[in-house]
Order: structure tokens, then sequence, then C-alpha cells
């Protein structure tokens, strides 16, 4: 089976001096109503099985299997765990509109410059916490350090998504918190699947690993450095899952 990166990505990505393959795992439009299990076991597990993913098999004692990593995008995991709000539900208010004038665009989305997201990280972390942290982006990006209103803010913030329907009509309407309890979920699919499984929120402007199953505890810098070009893409490649394999 041959796997071709989305558009703009490689395939191939050589990170400390090993070369590693990304291999973007295409699904359906996945839903509330969908199970992980159901989603892996279609998905994924057919494509190692039956050693479409090369070097790859969980059939056996194989060393392959040490070194496949299966990355799931935070995205899916929080529609997954049912963590998603609806614009119906959200009073945007003053303070909300106010603040997202002063958010910094970006070519990949407008995050709080969103006035629902605004209301939304307000909600979450309360008014005066997203003042402050509104205060110090601002005296932060005189000298161009930028990112300090998510630090500030915590909560999660930074991984509210939707509320943007370019990609997908779905997500005019709903927003999606971050994932939950990651590193238990993937310790659970591994014990479950015999693979290892880390859940990654990437995007065009960085990323970070939420969660890990424990044999990956010390591989986070490496993942990463792996995905951090964002080979499964932020558009309508509906790839939300990439299987991670060292070229021999």
């Amino acid at each position: 089976m041959e796997y071709f990166p989305n558009p703009g990505k490689k395939l191939i990505k050589e990170v400390q001096g090993q070369k590693y393959a990304r291999y973007p795992i295409k699904t359906h439009f996945i839903e509330t109503s969908d199970k992980l299990e159901d989603i892996i076991e279609k998905y994924v597990l057919p494509k190692v099985q039956n050693n479409s993913i090369p070097g790859g098999s969980i059939s056996g004692e194989r060393e392959g299997l040490k070194t496949l990593f299966i990355v799931l995008g935070q995205k899916i995991v929080s529609i997954l765990q049912n963590r998603v709000i609806y614009k119906k539900d959200i009073k945007v208010g003053f303070w909300a509109r106010f603040l997202a004038k002063f958010a910094r665009k970006t070519p990949y989305g407008f995050s709080v410059g969103n006035p629902v997201k605004m209301q939304t990280a307000i909600n979450l972390a309360g008014l005066p916490r997203i003042l402050f942290a509104c205060f110090s982006a601002g005296i932060c990006k005189i000298f161009r350090i930028y990112g300090i209103f998510y630090r500030v803010a915590g909560n999660q913030i930074s991984q509210i998504d939707g509320f943007y329907n370019e990609a997908f009509p779905q997500y005019a309407e709903m927003g999606i918190l971050g994932p939950i309890d990651c590193d238990f979920l993937c310790e659970e699919l591994k014990n479950r699947y015999g693979l290892s499984f880390a859940v990654a929120d990437i995007n065009d402007l960085g990323g970070n690993i939420l969660g890990k199953s424990k044999d990956l505890e010390n591989k986070t810098k490496l993942l990463i450095e792996i995905l951090k070009d964002n080979p499964a893409g932020q558009s309508n490649q509906q790839t939300p899952i990439i299987i991670i394999h060292p070229v021999v």
C-alpha cells in the first residue's frame, strides 16, 4: 500500500540523524457518536497487522513494534470525549467583543480573535485572569514575545477549536475544548492493542504532546520534532491519525 503526505508536507523527515516516515491515516468525519476503539480497529490495526506499514506489525515480537508510534490528533480525541460546546449556548459579552479586537491574527485562524472563542476563554478561566493574560501579552508584544496570553490564561484555552467553518461547515456552530486524561487514555490503548500511543495538538504555528503511553515517557521532544511541521494538515485532509515509523 502506498502512502502520500498531505499537500506541502513530506512523508519522510530526518530528526537527530534518524529518518522517520509519517503516514497520515484518512478517516471519515468523526463525530461524538463514534468510538475511539472502533476508529483504531477500522483504520489503524489493519494497516499494522497486514504489514502495509513498513517495518510495523503486531503479530509477534518484531523489533519494529518498539518504534512504531500512533499519534492521535487532539481534536478527534476531544470530540470522542464529547468535549463540545455550541455557539447557541454561549452569550458573548462586552469584554469578549472588546478583547477579541486585540488578539493576534494569523493566516491559520482567529483563535481568541473570534469573540465566541474569547467568551469561551472567559468562561473557562474567569474574567480577571483573562484580563491579566491580555495585559501580559500586550507588554510582551512590545518585545516581540508571543504566546504569553495562553501561558498566563492556562485552562487549556490554547486548545479551543471550532467556531470556524472554512474546512468543515459542521464546525461553524460548535467549539471543541481540550481533551482530558490523555496519559491515561494512551496507556489504556497501549495495554489493549500493544502499540505506543500519543495525543498531539499540532498546528502550523507549533504544537504540544498532550499525553502519551508510559513507554514514550522520554520521547516528548522527539515526537514534537517529528510532527512540528504538521504532517496531518489543518484543513479538510481528514487525516487525524499519524503512524510514525523509523526508516531503516
